[in-house]
């Protein structure tokens, strides 16, 4: 756990695309075998998810990706 209460668990990479205004949920830091993430690509839906509504408050105002 870092000194600001936050654990590697709960961090996840994804960024953000400008030009088409789209979030790719695609890191290096995403390929983690214990948490059942083989991929650089966030696998798991509910994860995703939840890294799409911090985004959007985060970034705000824009048409979040489709499908």
């Amino acid at each position: 756990m870092w000194r600001d209460g936050s654990s590697q668990r709960d961090i996840w990479g994804a960024d953000w695309i400008p030009f088409n205004q789209s979030i790719a949920y695609e890191s290096i830091i995403n390929i983690r075998p214990s948490q059942n993430n083989r991929s650089m690509i966030i696998q798991n839906p509910e994860i995703r998810e939840r890294v799409k509504k911090i985004a959007q408050e985060l970034i705000g105002g824009y048409e979040p990706e489709r499908g």
